[in-house]
Parts: C-alpha cells; structure tokens; sequence
C-alpha cells in the first residue's frame, strides 16, 4: 500500500508537471505583527504532504486539514491543529480493508451541521475499475469519526483532487478530473451521500478540472478546467445547480498566451462581484524557466478576463492554490515555486515558493520567500493557499520542509504556518446564506459575553456556545449585509455579506 501511494502522489505532481506542469482584539497568541511562525512540523507518523489544501476553521475554533500521505497507513490524514500551534491527528486513512475508506485525501469543506465534508482522490470499493480506487466523498466529525459517504466507479466520475463547496441548498458540489463518459464531471452529493452526476466535460468546453467549485452571489457555480477549451490550454465555466454549463474563457487566447493557461486552482468571488484565479503557467515567456511562471487574473461573471499579474520568478511562479479575500479587501496567496532563486536542487534553483497579497488593481507584494530558514524549518514549495482565521491571522502548509529526516517525502514533510500581518477579528458565518429561520453559526474569536447579533441591522436572537460559536437564526426582516456581534472587547462583523435568500 506504501509503495502505491507513492506513486499515486507522484503521478499526482507528474500529472502537473507534465501539463505545464480569510475589529478589535489582537491575534490570541504570541505572535508578533506582521511575523511569520512555524507551528507545526509533520514527520510522516502524523502526517505528510498536505498538498493541494486550504485549512478551514471549525466551530470550536481549531483549523483542520489534511495530508495526502503519512498516517498510520501512510495514505494520508485529516488532522486539527490549534491556533497556538497544538497538532492532533484525528483520522489515518486506509484503516479499512482495501481502503474503502478512500486513502490521499484532500481539502476538507465546514459543513452547516459542524461536521467536516471532503474527498479522497483514490481508495474505495471499486479497485477493480480505477486499480487502486475511484476515490470517495466522506464526511468526519471534529472528534475524528469518517463515514463514507460515496465511493466512485468510473462511471460517476474518479480521482477527485479537490475539496467540495456546500451551496446554499444545503448540498455540496464537487468535480472529478476524469470521467467515463468524458475528461471529468461536475457532481453534486447531498449530506447523506445521494450523488448526481450535474455534467460531463467534452474537450472543446474544458477537460479534467483540477480545482473545486465558487458559488457566486447568483447561486450559479464558477469553476476552471486544467485543460480542454479552444486551445486545449485550461477554461473558466459556470454551471447552474441544475447541469447547464456555459464556457466563459479558453486560455491561451492571446498570442504567446500571456494570459496565462493551465489554471489548477478554485476561484474566489471578491466583494466587487467578479471572480480572481491563478494559472500555473503561461504569462511572461520563458521567465528563467524551462516553462512560463504563471498569473493572476480577474474574469467577471460574464467572461470577461483581465490579466492583473504575471509572475517574473523572483516575485514567485507557478501558483496552485485559490486566492483568499482578506478583511482588508486584498486579495492573498502563495506560489508553489520562485521568490528567492537559490532555493532548491543546486542544478535546477527555481525557488521554494512565496506568500503575496495582491490588490485587487494588480498591485503584488511579496510577503515571505520560503525556505528562509536553516534546513527549510519554515516549509518550501506551498501547493496550497493561505486562509484567514477570526483571530486576523493567515495560516498555511507548505507541501515540504520541515523535518528533514522525514523518510516519507524528500526535502521534508511539510509545515503549517501562521503569518500575522497586523489585521483585526472577525466573525464568519456558517452557512453563508439562508432564508429567515435557518440555523447559523458564528464563527469568532473571544465572543465570550457577546451582548448583541444583528444581520444587516436587524437584531437576532442567539445563544454565546463558546468563546468560538455564537448559534443564532435569521431574524424575520433581515436583508442580505454584514452580521455584526457586539463583545465585551468591541464590536466585530463578518468578513462578508449573509445572503437573506427569498
């Protein structure tokens, strides 16, 4: 099972390379302003290779991940970690015969129920149509408990490698890169595992879509495809909740295509309405690599794309990972390689990766060059992104570095990070939409003795849960706006708007 794994991950980073390739209080631990922190380390036995993940944050206000590899099985993890930097691993995968349990997990989703929703990219019941497994959908309490929920067969779709997104149905939605019918799917499954295949992907309309799911302000879903289009370079879609799929953007499309192509990561809708990504490739022509350092663009719910950045290599290149919208109305992110180019193989130093925030004009600051410290202790090369917790504070992990004894992953096992850059709490709530009386969570930091909650100005009943949850109803007259909890340390709102749906 070890040696299977290892090459489901490498072909996994092959599958890359061959195509090129988150007002008042302060943070509530040490860590000073505008600081970077390692907090953890994995070292194979509680993980490794967290890969193509943002965290999320739960309601008992800990982050939870996953790592594609290492566990006690050494197929991957899911694990929680504390905003101080306490690490738990809550779930090793392939601990059932012929890992029906699904094994090389991926992003995990909060659910509106508090459990945590997700999918492993093989494992399974079916290891006869897919050889080591069409992967799952699962869901895990924050105490550690899996249920599978669905277990692909080929012709539903299989290899999933992104997360799920809950829509304001109540269901999630997800795709494959691959499919039966054709190069990948777009599925929806409800919280008891009732799957429906919404679409299958034809090469003209975009092929084997890499990263998850947005809902927009519309309720349609967002999503981009690793390749397929006009060019066979990468696509932007959006598909209705009901199977409708429109092509919006073909990359490529530009001479030389300084648009970029080859986009691997999920969109983000900013609060001005439009959609910001990432290709991992294409943009500046060569830019001291073998291959192109990528972009950042913006692309409005009709199609229409701007490129906003195009990495140069010391800036960062090659960026895999969804953009956040912070408090502060930038926009963050990480690169899997550039920044400072004497870090790495001595023959090929192409960088160990960066964090930026960028403007939403297209203003790019490098915020951390990786693998600044000795042995790479802060972590190299991020496939994932940067999420903002209530506290302000960005969190991360680096796919490598770390522990560089780790014998499950060269280079190290990967890190979580924490990066302060001087911003205030919040609240975020959970779910992000409902009608008036649905059930929400407010996720928070310090809401002990919360005195008021009001969504858009209309006041809410609620119940103060825990120092990290507020559990409240949409009020009768409420409008879409900012949720706002008034605390002994000052008011807070959500970092954005609840949508009231009719």
């Amino acid at each position: 099972m070890i040696a299977a794994h290892e090459g489901t991950m490498s072909h996994r980073k092959a599958l890359m390379a061959c195509a090129v390739l988150l007002f008042g209080a302060m943070a509530p631990f040490d860590l000073p302003a505008q600081g970077f922190k390692t907090l953890a380390t994995f070292d194979g036995p509680n993980g490794a290779q967290p890969g193509y993940l943002n965290l999320v944050q739960g309601r008992d206000g800990n982050l939870y991940g996953t790592t594609g590899a290492g566990g006690a099985n050494s197929l991957g993890t899911v694990f929680k970690i504390s905003p101080n930097g306490v690490l738990t691993t809550l779930y090793s995968f392939c601990t059932q015969t012929n890992c029906v349990d699904g094994n090389s997990p991926n992003a995990l989703a909060l659910g509106s129920d508090g459990n945590f929703y997700g999918t492993t990219s093989e494992g399974g019941v079916n290891l006869t149509a897919c050889q080591l497994g069409c992967g799952t959908v699962f869901k895990i309490t924050p105490q550690g408990v899996l249920t599978t929920l669905h277990s692909f067969d080929g012709t539903d779709g299989y290899f999933p490698v992104s997360g799920l997104m809950q829509g304001a149905d109540g269901n999630f939605y997800g795709t494959t890169t691959f499919g039966n019918i054709g190069p990948g799917t777009v599925f929806k499954i409800t919280p008891s595992g009732v799957l429906t295949t919404l679409h299958n992907f034809v090469g003209p309309e975009g092929a084997s879509p890499w990263g998850g799911l947005v809902q927009g302000t519309d309720l349609i879903l967002y999503g981009t495809t690793r390749s397929g289009g006009t060019y066979n370079e990468g696509t932007v879609f959006k598909i209705t909740p009901g199977g409708a799929l429109t092509t919006l953007y073909s990359f490529c499309s530009q001479t030389g295509c300084p648009d970029g192509y080859l986009p691997v990561a999920t969109l983000v809708q900013a609060t001005d309405g439009n959609f910001y990504g990432t290709t991992f490739d294409g943009g500046i022509s060569g830019c001291q690599f073998p291959y192109d350092c990528g972009t950042l663009f913006q692309i409005t719910p009709a199609g229409k794309l701007t490129t906003l950045h195009q990495f140069d290599a010391t800036d960062g290149a090659n960026p895999s990972a969804a953009l956040m919208q912070a408090t502060d109305g930038n926009l963050y992110g990480t690169t899997y390689q550039g920044g400072d180019l004497t870090c790495g193989d001595p023959n090929e130093p192409f960088g160990c990766g960066t964090i930026f925030k960028i403007t939403l004009s297209g203003v790019l600051t490098t915020l951390h060059d990786f693998c600044v410290q000795s042995g790479c202790a802060d972590g190299q090369n991020p496939y994932g992104g940067v999420v903002q917790a209530t506290n302000g504070v960005f969190y991360g992990v680096p796919d490598s570095g770390g522990d560089i004894n780790c014998e499950r992953a060269y280079g190290g096992c990967g890190t979580v990070f924490a990066l302060d850059v001087g911003l205030n709490r919040f609240v975020e709530t959970n779910p992000r939409a409902g009608t008036v009386g649905t059930k929400v969570g407010i996720l928070g930091t310090d809401l002990t003795g919360a005195t008021a909650v009001a969504f858009n100005g209309t006041a809410a009943q609620f119940e103060v849960i825990s120092s990290s949850l507020i559990e409240t109803t949409v009020p009768s007259g409420a409008t879409t706006g900012m949720v706002r909890v008034t605390t002994p340390g000052g008011p807070v709102a959500s970092n954005v708007a609840f949508d009231v749906l009719p």
